[in-house]
């Protein structure tokens, strides 16, 4: 979306130097939007903050990212030439439609393959909150990722 928020999903630039707490405040609003939504579209009982809303399960890449950075996990970012630059997650689309796929990235030398697990499973924890199921799982090279997708029935 043009103009508006866009959470992190890893493979943009990485945030200009003094605007961490601009970001910070942008995140906030747009998770609290995000809570509203759920609020307003899960009807099925329940804590209707605890399960994606319909507007999350057609885009769970943003959904997750937006989760993720408000969750105040890092994401991983990338210079002009698309070189990694920054160490943490990264948030792409899955293989089936509504699921999406979190990897831990850095920059060669960075430490990200010894650090993927844990932080993985911090960001799964995280999205487990938000009511998504996130699994982990070991892919080519032994290097882990989650899948990523909502929990339960549409609300």
């Amino acid at each position: 979306m043009s103009g508006g928020f866009d959470a992190a999903t890893g493979d943009g630039p990485p945030l200009p130097a003094g605007e961490a707490e601009q970001r910070s405040r942008e995140v906030r609003a747009a998770y609290e939007g995000l809570l509203q939504i759920r609020r307003l579209t899960n009807r099925q009982g329940g804590d209707p903050a605890a399960r994606p809303a319909e507007w999350e399960r057609l885009r769970p890449v943003r959904a997750v990212a937006l989760a993720l950075e408000a969750a105040r996990q890092p994401p991983s970012a990338v210079d002009a030439s698309g070189a990694r630059v920054a160490t943490g997650y990264r948030v792409t689309p899955g293989e089936r439609p509504g699921t999406a796929v979190v990897e831990w990235l850095g920059p060669p030398g960075s430490g990200a393959a010894r650090q993927e697990e844990a932080a993985l499973t911090a960001c799964a924890d995280a999205l487990t909150r938000l009511g998504w199921d996130a699994l982990l799982y070991r892919g080519p090279r032994h290097r882990r990722f989650l899948e990523v997708e909502p929990a339960g029935p549409p609300g």
